[in-house]
């Protein structure tokens, strides 16, 4: 475990940085290890979707990853603050820090107060520094966020979900966990499933955003589908400190053009080899040898592909997919840089989830995992069955029984560790939120003896936008999942029970600046994990119905591990994985959903290990 000193001399290294002036140290002065870095311009937005940048990240955070020492570290952090790009270096840093054993313990302040920019609209942060210059006392200035839109846009009804602080932080901080180039051979540490994860936690996203718009009274996404589709506008009011410019907003009616790097030909001819593999069963591997894309092993590999990842098999060939669509649609608005406008908010893992073209696009993505999915048998019965325990009643209790309420609730920004200012100035916001409920699963173990059991818990809608009930099969790709956990069953009746607070797709807080100087440490901090106030859609305000599915299987068949294992940054392995280590259960993620259901019924899906259950999400403006 770091110490106490480790924790507050690595805080500096991330405070002010769009204020760091310099003269870059000559190569020749440099230490060896970062003669090559600096290549990626200062003021620049860093991508992690774009290849160069990637490539210079993982250069700078293999070379700390590499340090001998926690001093030899520390020096080379603070000489690399000087010569690199500012995004790059947190990047670079944060992956470092989290995987270093000398830094167990070490706490990455909340990425939102580092570069609080990329969360606040500009107008808000103007009003905040006005009032700061104008302040008459050391007390707080606290200044209310402004609205980015209004109802003429349709999607402005999804703000509350797309430029939530929370799940952007979220998407960056996975994307830390999981960086796109990460070599297990350098870093001597296998990234177990990463693929999958990719898949299934951007999966996810979508879900839980289809179930948000059903609540706001939205139909469900569109998808992208078309490279030459006119899509749809968009204006972040962001501006960025360390460039100086705006986010560049996208006027409707904009589509996808050739840049430097990459053509729109090139992503469509990748895509159509994807599928190619996906239809004959296999890829080839750089070598021209075939790997089937197997139940076991298909996503993981068809997400290596997709990404594109270091561990995909043949980049030449299968291309970059996901990244380069990220990096384009982000410079639709000027391709060819004639302009030198810096790009929109897609080219970034902590901006990007406010425009609405990242979650059509990743619907585009995740329909062509669909056909893999769609290419494996339907599971048996006997794969969803376990023998001899019943599920007998499911209950959510909260206020009142099967019905929970969500509301908008009020939380505060610091800025002043990110932007120079007199004093503590805050930014004041609301996000979604629920009251605290509990599981209880009322469960009959007839085997006779004790055992162990994964209990799986899921949510999805139970109506489409038209009022239609939505059949399994249709509605099994909206179904969020809300918890997995271990429980022991005694023979004969027992109640399992399990507060919301406990989910394992949530992460813990992570400590801000202040509490972080004030002392707060813990090894759970890793901050990757869906925002605990958004587990719940939002449901309406007549009351939305949902249904709740709760499924025992069998943990001894599932778990990879043992009872006693003990892991750092476990707190949201569905989403996330455990730090360094396997994928704690052996089921493909997101099963029993991740697959086509040919019952056309939940009656005829149902077994006996499994329980549907309505349950009501009411929304309470205030």
């Amino acid at each position: 475990m770091a110490s106490q000193d480790h924790q507050k001399r690595i805080l500096h290294f991330f405070k002010h940085l769009a204020y760091v002036t310099h003269v870059a140290l000559p190569e020749d002065e440099r230490d060896p290890r970062l003669k090559k870095l600096g290549r990626l311009h200062r003021g620049t937005l860093f991508s992690c979707f774009h290849a160069e940048h990637l490539e210079e990240a993982k250069e700078l955070y293999e070379a700390l990853y590499k340090a001998k020492d926690f001093n030899d570290f520390y020096h080379l952090a603070e000489e690399a603050r000087e010569v690199v790009n500012e995004g790059l270096y947190v990047f670079a840093m944060t992956v470092a820090i989290l995987h270093r054993s000398d830094c167990d313990g070490i706490i990455v302040p909340p990425i939102q107060e580092i570069f609080p920019d990329r969360f606040i609209p500009a107008e808000s942060l103007n009003r905040a520094l006005k009032a700061d210059i104008n302040r008459t006392s050391q007390e707080p200035v606290v200044v209310e966020i402004q609205e980015t839109g209004n109802i003429f846009d349709p999607e402005y009804h999804l703000a509350y979900f797309r430029e939530d602080i929370g799940a952007n932080a979220h998407h960056w901080h996975w994307h830390i966990v999981y960086p796109g180039t990460w070599d297990p051979e350098v870093m001597h540490i296998t990234k177990d499933r990463k693929g999958e994860l990719f898949y299934y936690m951007h999966q996810q996203m979508c879900a839980r955003y289809d179930c948000d718009r059903l609540s706001t009274g939205l139909r469900r996404l569109i998808p992208f589908h078309n490279f030459h589709e006119e899509l749809e506008g968009y204006n972040p009011h962001l501006t960025s400190l360390v460039s100086g410019q705006n986010y560049a907003s996208r006027p409707a009616g904009l589509s996808m053009k050739d840049i430097h790097e990459c053509d729109v030909q090139d992503m469509i001819r990748w895509r159509e080899r994807i599928l190619d593999a996906i239809h004959i069963g296999f890829l080839y591997d750089d070598h021209g040898n075939e790997i089937p894309l197997d139940a076991e092993h298909g996503t993981d590999l068809l997400a290596d592909l997709m990404e594109s990842s270091y561990e995909s098999k043949n980049r030449e060939y299968y291309g970059s997919l996901h990244n380069w669509g990220h990096v384009i649609i982000s410079q639709c608005h000027d391709p060819d840089g004639r302009f030198k406008e810096n790009p929109g908010v897609m080219s970034d893992t902590s901006t990007s989830l406010r425009d609405p073209i990242f979650y059509r696009y990743h619907r585009f993505v995740d329909n062509i995992f669909q056909e893999l999915k769609a290419s494996l048998p339907p599971y048996k019965q006997s794969e969803l069955d376990f023998t001899g325990i019943d599920v007998v009643n499911v209950t959510v209790n909260a206020k009142a029984p099967n019905l929970v309420h969500t509301f908008f609730a009020e939380d505060q920004l610091e800025l002043r560790h990110g932007i120079n200012t007199h004093g503590s100035v805050k930014v004041k916001y609301h996000h979604l939120d629920h009251e605290p409920f509990t599981y209880n699963i009322s469960v009959e173990n007839k085997t006779g003896a004790e055992k162990d059991s994964t209990v799986r818990i899921f949510l999805g809608p139970k109506y489409d936008e038209l009022g239609n009930h939505l059949r399994i099969d249709e509605a099994r790709r909206f179904y969020i999942e809300l918890d997995k956990f271990h429980a022991k069953l005694s023979p004969g009746k027992n109640v399992v029970t399990r507060k919301s607070s406990e989910s394992n797709v949530v992460a813990n807080k992570t400590p801000n600046f202040d509490e972080l100087e004030g002392g707060a440490s813990s090894d759970q901090f890793c901050s990757c994990g869906w925002p605990n106030y958004m587990l719940l859609p939002r449901g309406n305000h007549k009351g939305m119905e949902f249904e709740l599915f709760v499924m025992l299987t069998d943990w001894g068949e599932d778990h990879v591990g043992s009872l006693s294992d003990h892991h750092v940054c476990h707190d949201a392995f569905s989403y996330c994985g455990v730090k360094d280590q396997k994928y704690p259960d052996k089921k493909p993620m997101g099963f029993p959903f991740d697959r086509v259901i040919k019952a056309r019924s939940i009656a005829q899906f149902k077994t006996h290990n499994m329980s549907f259950t309505d349950v009501t999400i009411q929304f309470k403006e205030h």
